[in-house]
């Protein structure tokens, strides 16, 4: 199984409360497996505040929705052994 790296990483984002802001990850290979979205360190699951999703079988999407002051922190993507931050 080939080494997924990241192609393109998280881009800061400034966002008002109670907005909806996205965050995308781009990876080498479709299909990956051993994806994982973390706020604060916390895992995040695909829920009505949180949808994950991929597009292209590449582009790795998280959107929160309806953010509050909580949501404020570092967004992870991480693919393998491979991470970055927002």
């Amino acid at each position: 199984e080939p080494d997924v790296t990241i192609v393109r990483g998280l881009k800061d984002m400034v966002v008002s409360e109670g907005d909806d802001v996205t965050f995308q990850c781009q990876v080498s290979h479709e299909n990956a497996r051993d994806v994982e979205w973390k706020l604060q360190d916390v895992a995040l699951q695909n829920n009505e505040m949180n949808e994950i999703s991929v597009e292209k079988g590449k582009i790795h999407t998280l959107t929160l929705r309806k953010v509050t002051e909580q949501d404020i922190g570092t967004i992870t993507f991480r693919v393998g052994a491979h991470t970055c931050r927002a």
